[in-house]
């Protein structure tokens, strides 16, 4: 067995009753792999249907809640969105809450939060339970007291820096990343000393080979040296000093290797004609050696992206045979629509397909090595706004803005190999307009437009894709976006939430529909599940929220706002209300 493996298999086990001991992280993804798959087996296909509310915790406050709840031995820690609140909760004595913490933020980050006050959850390592705060602050917190063992700034929300992500501890260090593109913030991932909280180094998106922490003949793309300066290069004067590029998203580890992989946000400002080039490395996939910072390998899968298709999705690390020989992949879906299959040693691409039919922003990949257009997009020059100008509205988009995946993780099954992937099925208009970098205020120059694509009203898929053969097993259609992370099972179930707020069970082989409940809220959280004294449950946190969800959020009504999410999503406020519970699931106990 490999090293990646033997450590995918530990951190499964560890996930599903807890860590050995205080030394075994346990993480927002599972596993370092990132593929929200669990061993445990109890709950199946054939018995999943008698699903019951084992319990229920309020977190006491609204607006959107994604992530998930860790589970560590016999306790639960429970994060809500701003202002962070954490509780411990002890599974012995009912959930009775051990331990409460809550950070004293100035309000005035939230306003400089892009797309509602969501946080995606703690990591737990050594004996802490790690919390990125959205105002930057970085906590480390003693597990069995709350008490703060160290806490450190990792950005300045006054220039439009805050934090909506999850953290990742890997060996000695905790790996973090930064909101704020959408402020003309350049994005970074940093390095903290997980005893002291001292900064070991940081690797921004942009800027000059020392600042990136790239060799420019060692640093490969597609197999080729980067070479020197390649961002600057892509950039008009000193535009990448407010380029974007932010690293909000989820970040996966193999030991064997020693690589963190990670990827970048658009690029600053929305507005495509003014900044021209490919503004490298924005929307783009990292990998870095996590000791040093040093970068390996980079690929753009959206060069001078037009349409805010971040880069920031997972990376879901397998072990395939691909071309005849099992190789280390990297599968990611990306916001623009295609599901992108890499050798996660040399960054080669291997596959890159529409896993969204309505994709029409561009036609393909270029898939042909001696191209000279490598696994560029083959545009579509109609569906442009670069083209089109500013000003000028560029309509039919598809995916839009919002993506034909956002940050809501996918899964993966080694039982089945297939990915389950909660998908938007939606278009846009796309204006561009001119605008004028001030620090601290919203920097983005396009006014967006959602609307459902030609085929129906509906804007959610879930589906199972072949990442080897890059294509979609089976779909199902959902009234809106799918926003909750998926979670796969080792008893051939898949589950996830939807917006109106149901918790749904399908069969892995075949999507068909299992098990469905109704919980308070619109349901963005991760799906997770864990063992406790022999039962296994399932737990999810509802709350409605989220880009999708943010008009119920904030109380917003122009269509236009929250990016064109609040005219896109009108509809939602008929099927839920605002919300903040953690529901609990388990079968019915035996009463033999």
């Amino acid at each position: 067995m490999s090293a990646m493996k033997r450590a995918v298999a530990l951190l499964l086990c560890l996930i599903a009753s807890g860590p050995a001991n205080a030394d075994e992280p346990v993480l927002q993804t599972i596993d370092y792999a990132n593929t929200r798959y669990s061993k445990l087996d109890q709950i199946d296909a054939g018995n999943v249907k008698q699903l019951q509310v084992a319990w229920t915790f309020s977190t006491g406050v609204l607006r959107g809640h994604e992530g998930s709840p860790l589970v560590v031995g016999n306790m639960m820690y429970v994060h809500t969105p701003f202002p962070n609140i954490v509780y411990a909760l002890d599974l012995d004595k009912d959930g009775v809450i051990v331990w409460k913490y809550e950070p004293k933020q100035d309000p005035s980050v939230i306003p400089v939060m892009c797309c509602d006050t969501v946080n995606r959850g703690l990591a737990y390592a050594d004996g802490a339970i790690i919390l990125h705060q959205a105002d930057t602050t970085l906590v480390s917190l003693n597990a069995r007291t709350g008490r703060v063992n160290w806490s450190v700034k990792n950005g300045d929300p006054a220039v439009g820096e805050t934090n909506t992500a999850t953290v990742m501890p890997v060996k000695d260090k905790i790996i973090v990343g930064i909101s704020g593109a959408e402020y003309g913030a350049r994005g970074h991932i940093t390095a903290y000393d997980a005893k002291t909280g001292t900064r070991l180094w940081r690797g921004y998106s942009t800027g000059p080979d020392a600042d990136m922490i790239v060799d420019p003949q060692k640093t490969t793309s597609l197999g080729r040296p980067i070479g020197e300066n390649s961002s600057l290069a892509s950039w008009e004067g000193d535009q990448w000093k407010t380029g974007g590029g932010a690293t909000w998203g989820w970040y996966s580890y193999d030991p064997e290797l020693d690589l963190i992989y990670y990827g970048t946000a658009n690029p600053s400002t929305w507005n495509p004609t003014q900044r021209p080039g490919d503004n490298r490395w924005t929307t783009a996939i990292v990998a870095r050696n996590p000791d040093t910072g040093m970068m390996r390998w980079v690929y753009q899968m959206t060069p001078h992206d037009e349409w805010d298709y971040d880069g920031v999705n997972e990376m879901i690390l397998t072990d395939q045979t691909i071309d005849g020989r099992t190789r280390p992949l990297l599968t990611h879906f990306d916001r623009n629509g295609f599901g992108y299959t890499l050798d996660r040693s040399t960054g080669e691409l291997l596959v890159a397909k529409k896993f969204d039919p309505a994709v029409n922003w561009a036609t393909g990949i270029d898939m042909d090595e001696g191209s000279g257009r490598y696994g560029r997009p083959l545009v579509d020059p109609r569906r442009s706004p670069d083209k089109t100008g500013e000003d000028e509205t560029t309509t039919g988009i598809c995916p839009g803005a919002i993506g034909a995946k956002n940050e809501q993780p996918a899964a993966y099954s080694p039982i089945t190999r297939l990915f389950y992937v909660p998908t938007n099925h939606i278009c846009m208009s796309y204006e561009p307009f001119h605008v004028t970098y001030t620090p601290g205020i919203p920097y983005v120059g396009a006014t967006v437009t959602l609307q459902p694509t030609e085929d129906g009203p509906e804007t959610g898929r879930f589906i199972a894709w072949d990442g080897v053969a890059g294509k979609v097993v089976w779909s199902n259609t959902e009234p809106f976006s799918v926003w909750s992370g998926a979670l796969a099972t080792a008893g051939g179930v898949v589950f996830y939430g939807t917006l109106e707020g149901y918790l749904k069970a399908v069969d892995a082989r075949t999507g068909r529909e299992l098990y469905r409940f109704k919980t308070p809220s619109g349901i963005i959280g991760n799906v997770t599940t864990y063992l406790h004294r022999g039962r296994q449950y399932v737990a999810v946190l509802s709350g409605v929220g989220g880009w999708a969800g943010i008009g119920l959020a904030a109380g917003l009504t122009d269509p236009a706002d929250g990016a064109g999410a609040v005219g896109g999503y009108a509809g939602l406020s008929r099927y839920t209300a605002l919300g903040g519970q953690l529901t609990v699931f388990a079968l019915p106990e035996s009463r033999d």
